[in-house]
C-alpha cells in the first residue's frame, strides 16, 4: 500500500498536500485498487493557469482585519468576544465532539452522509494517524465546547478538515462562530506559522454546505484550478457508465455525488 494515499469511505485519495500530487500512471492506480476501494481520485497540476472544472479552495496570504469588508470585520470582532478559539487535545473531541458533529450533519442542506459513533471514531483514528491538529470553539460565558475543527497540517500547508459547530450558535445572529474560527486559523497558519497556503479542500461534489462560497466572499479564498481523473475498479466503472446519462434524475445522494464528480472530469 502506498503511504501517500489513504482509503476513506471506499475511495483512495492523496494524503499529502495538494500541490505535491502528481498524475498517476496505470500501474500505480491499479496497485491501489488491488488493495480495495471503489475508485482512486487523482488531482494534479495544482494551481494551473488554465481554468478547469475542478479546483482547491485556497488562501495564500493574510491581510489581517484590514483586508476584510467592514461588515465582516464587525462579525469577526463579535465572534472573538463570544468565543475562545484554541488548540485542544483529540481526547476532548473523542469525549465531547460526537453530538456536535451529528447535529452539524443533520443541519446540512443536503443529507449526503450519515454520522454515527462508529463512523465518528473511525475518522478520529485517521486524524490521530496523520497527526491532525484540533481546534476547539468554546463559549466564553460557560467555557463549554460548542464546536471544533480538525486540520491536516503539513510542513508548508494546511487543509481545514471536518468542522462541527452546534447549529443553535450558527443561527444566533449575534455570535458568528464561523467568522472567528476561520479568522483565527488563517492568522495562525498564514501569519504566525508562515505556511504557503491553507485550503478548505477541493470543489464540493455534494454542495451540502455553503462554506466554500462563504470563504471566498468573506475571507478572500480563491480557486486554485487543477485537473481531475477518477480511476474505478471494474464493476464501479460499468455502473458509472450505465448511470451517467441518467445522473440528473438520480436522487440517491451518494450515487449522485459520484456521478457529479465524474462530470467534473470532462
Amino acid at each position: 500500500m502506498r503511504p501517500d494515499y489513504l482509503l476513506y469511505r471506499n475511495a483512495w485519495r492523496f494524503a499529502g498536500p495538494p500541490h505535491l500530487e502528481q498524475q498517476l500512471q496505470t500501474d500505480e492506480y491499479r496497485s491501489l485498487l488491488k488493495e480495495g476501494g471503489y475508485f482512486v481520485r487523482n488531482t494534479y497540476d495544482f494551481d494551473c493557469e488554465k481554468e478547469t472544472s475542478f479546483w482547491s479552495i485556497i488562501k495564500d496570504h493574510f491581510g489581517g482585519l484590514e483586508e476584510l469588508s467592514g461588515n465582516t470585520r464587525k462579525k469577526v470582532r463579535r465572534s472573538l468576544e463570544h468565543f475562545e478559539f484554541k488548540f485542544v487535545d483529540l481526547k476532548l473531541i473523542r469525549k465531547e465532539g460526537y453530538p456536535i458533529l451529528k447535529a452539524t450533519y443533520e443541519d446540512y442542506a443536503v443529507s449526503d452522509r450519515t454520522m454515527n459513533a462508529r463512523t465518528f471514531n473511525a475518522f478520529l483514528d485517521l486524524c490521530e494517524q496523520y497527526n491532525y491538529e484540533c481546534w476547539g470553539v468554546f463559549d466564553r460565558d460557560n467555557n463549554t465546547l460548542v464546536g471544533f475543527c480538525l486540520n491536516h497540517v503539513w510542513p508548508d500547508s494546511c487543509e481545514y478538515g471536518v468542522v462541527g459547530i452546534l447549529p443553535k450558535y450558527k443561527r444566533k445572529s449575534t455570535t458568528y462562530p464561523y467568522y472567528g474560527l476561520y479568522y483565527s486559523m488563517n492568522q495562525y497558519y498564514l501569519q504566525e506559522k508562515g505556511l504557503l497556503y491553507v485550503t478548505d479542500g477541493t470543489r464540493s461534489i455534494t454542495e451540502h454546505s455553503n462554506i466554500q462560497p462563504f470563504l471566498e466572499e468573506k475571507f478572500h479564498f480563491r480557486k486554485a484550478y487543477c485537473h481531475l481523473k477518477i480511476h474505478y475498479n471494474w464493476w464501479m466503472r460499468i455502473a458509472v457508465k450505465l448511470l451517467y446519462p441518467l445522473r440528473k434524475n438520480i436522487r440517491i445522494p451518494q450515487v449522485k455525488a459520484v456521478l457529479n464528480m465524474e462530470a467534473m472530469t470532462k
